[in-house]
């Protein structure tokens, strides 16, 4: 199976072979995909390494690599809101979270024809170690007021489901791309009064089905993308906007993934 690795700062994943189609994801600078069908008009179909979601996206957005590369663990992140790089003595400046594969030091890598110079990366945290509530919230401050982006994973736009995957990526916690599919993730917390920074409640629509998640900062308080990644009032019903006083979501069910 041909492996790539993605070399734009964010590449859209769509549901369909065509700039026109709906954008379902993103794939992020110097994350590995599978190549698993090749299109008309240089479209390819990818599987994202990192949580195994499938979509279309362009071949000009990505280099090929060797199975080496792709079986290496993410071990550093782009630690700037806009990191800068440089691609074969190119320029190019990446948002906060990118994961990279990287020897420890380093400070130049190589995949396949394209040579990758860094200026600062750091090693990814883990929630095994530190105070876990502070990386937490420091990690998830980064995004505060990003504008709301349908399929977005990153600091220049992103989904209720892309901010929490991509904080807990930066511990190590690996969660599905989708809230819904986020929502089997870990054990469940029976009451709000119970919750822990770091906890993620869920919620859902008039059908029952889950579309909404965030991270709660404690028992009442909780941050999520919702037009901007904001922080707002939550009750045992669910959110309540703190600039307009209205319910938003209703609450579903609590997770403990930490």
């Amino acid at each position: 199976m041909p492996y790539a690795i993605i070399v734009v700062p964010v590449s859209p994943i769509r549901a369909e072979p065509s700039h026109r189609s709906e954008m379902i994801s993103q794939g992020l600078w110097g994350e590995c995909v599978t190549l698993l069908e090749t299109g008309s008009d240089g479209w390819v179909k990818i599987k994202n390494q990192y949580d195994a979601y499938e979509g279309w996206t362009t071949v000009s957005h990505l280099e090929t690599i060797d199975q080496q590369l792709f079986d290496a663990p993410y071990t550093h992140y782009a630690p700037h809101w806009v990191t800068p790089v440089s691609l074969n003595n190119w320029p190019m400046y990446i948002p906060y979270g990118c994961l990279i594969k990287a020897e420890p030091g380093a400070k130049q890598t190589s995949w396949g024809k394209t040579t990758v110079q860094f200026e600062e990366i750091l090693p990814l945290a883990s929630a095994a170690s530190g105070d876990v509530p502070q990386q937490l919230m420091r990690i998830a401050s980064r995004f505060l007021n990003t504008g709301y982006l349908w399929g977005g994973r990153s600091v220049f736009g992103i989904d209720c489901s892309g901010f929490t995957q991509s904080v807990f990526k930066l511990l190590q916690v690996p969660l599905q791309r989708d809230a819904y599919q986020q929502a089997t993730q870990g054990q469940t917390v029976d009451f709000l009064q119970e919750a822990r920074t770091g906890d993620l409640a869920y919620f859902d629509n008039a059908e029952g089905r889950i579309t909404h998640v965030g991270i709660l900062l404690n028992d009442h308080e909780i941050m999520h993308a919702s037009g901007k990644v904001r922080i707002d009032p939550i009750d045992n019903q669910g959110i309540i906007n703190k600039d307009t006083g209205l319910r938003t979501h209703q609450l579903r069910i609590i997770k403990r993934a930490l």
